[in-house]
């Protein structure tokens, strides 16, 4: 990778793309921002002019463009797998955020559309590149807890617990709003990482805000009919096949709520991985182990694992490294990991869900 070019990323979405896909493209060594895409023309000149980068808002016009090789897609959800599949069919690579799709079908498809085309696609799953997530998964294959029994997922945030924050489509089902598409994406996918597939899986959902003002500022108000709660049970193949059963508890709408803790509970021991920080779903974590009858016990951060720059918003630094986990796969022609077959078997769990509900 060090005798080659950058490859050159065009981003379309101009909100989290701007906000850390852009910052932690530019720190990645073997990736080069080259261009902005946005609908609306306004946002898409502040942006360019702010950024120092060309911009569009003709999405054909973008793929034509010889510099992109390959496109970060970080749209709301529904249009999503609509650009994703006009992007592979011109030839280009994608990272792609979460939900891919609004159903799991879709996913699919772009699966096999980019293996028909060799096309590489990563999916934005970045707790696999955060270093304590890392360093419980090594925990999790030495052995060291033994045989699992029980896994539990508490993420109780309370981002949108003001009635007040106005509708968007977040509140709408059919856009790809709620809890299960922002947490719960990589809930499951976390899941499936530290511990196996999915087996089975119940779930209830629930809408704690009925509705929310509009943002005209009218005074007017709408429906959301996204949820805000989910309380999922599922039962996980671990290894060997064992089953492996699993809780997550997940909402947006908990004021003061506990943030993010993993539990996982082994015939051996326990490791538990938890964060109460509500303003940065990356710092703030710490993990704690137990073997035997011993107390839980702090751990240090493996240096394995250490990010070689941070910054003061913690989403960069693993978004910075799941940009390099994608262009080496590229250069290298190979598969992504995390990519559609990880954002498939997420999006299964979710479609699931609301249909069990």
């Amino acid at each position: 990778m060090s005798t080659r070019r950058p490859l050159g990323v065009a981003i379309a979405g101009l909100g989290f793309g701007e906000s850390v896909h852009l910052p932690a493209l530019r720190a990645c060594p073997h990736t080069e921002p080259v261009a902005l895409w946005h609908p609306r023309a306004e946002r898409l000149e502040a942006a360019c002019q702010s950024a120092g980068l060309p911009g569009t808002s003709d999405f054909q016009a973008l793929l034509a463009d010889p510099r992109v090789e390959a496109v970060v897609i970080a749209t709301p959800p529904a249009p999503r797998a609509e650009l994703a599949e006009q992007a592979l069919l011109a030839g280009k690579h994608l990272l792609l955020e979460k939900p891919v799709a609004l159903q799991a079908a879709d996913v699919e498809a772009l699966q096999r559309l980019a293996l028909q085309r060799g096309l590489t696609v990563a999916v934005d799953f970045e707790y696999r590149a955060v270093p304590l997530f890392q360093q419980l998964e090594a925990v999790l294959r030495s052995g060291s807890i033994g045989e699992l029994v029980l896994v539990k997922l508490d993420w109780l945030m309370g981002s949108r617990a003001d009635a007040s924050r106005p509708w968007s489509w977040y509140s709408q089902a059919a856009a790809g709003g709620g809890v299960l598409g922002a947490l719960g994406t990589h809930a499951f996918d976390l899941m499936h990482w530290l511990v196996g597939p999915t087996r089975q899986l119940q779930a209830q959902l629930s809408t704690a805000i009925p509705e929310r003002p509009l943002a005209d500022g009218s005074g007017g108000l709408a429906p959301v009919d996204a949820e805000d709660i989910a309380l999922v049970q599922l039962e996980l193949e671990g290894p060997g096949g064992r089953a492996v059963p699993a809780q997550v508890n997940l909402a947006s709408v908990t004021r003061r709520g506990r943030g993010c803790w993993l539990e996982i509970y082994g015939r051996d021991g326990t490791a538990v991985l938890g964060s109460d920080n509500q303003a940065d779903y990356v710092h703030g974590f710490h993990l704690w182990l137990s073997r035997g009858g011993e107390p839980l016990r702090r751990q240090e951060p493996d240096p394995r694992f250490s990010f070689a720059r941070t910054w003061e918003d913690g989403r960069i630094a693993p978004v910075e490294r799941i940009h390099g986990w994608w262009s080496e796969a590229i250069r290298e022609r190979r598969p992504m990991v995390p990519g559609l077959a990880e954002g498939a078997a997420s999006q299964r769990c979710c479609d699931l869900a609301r249909g069990r509900h």
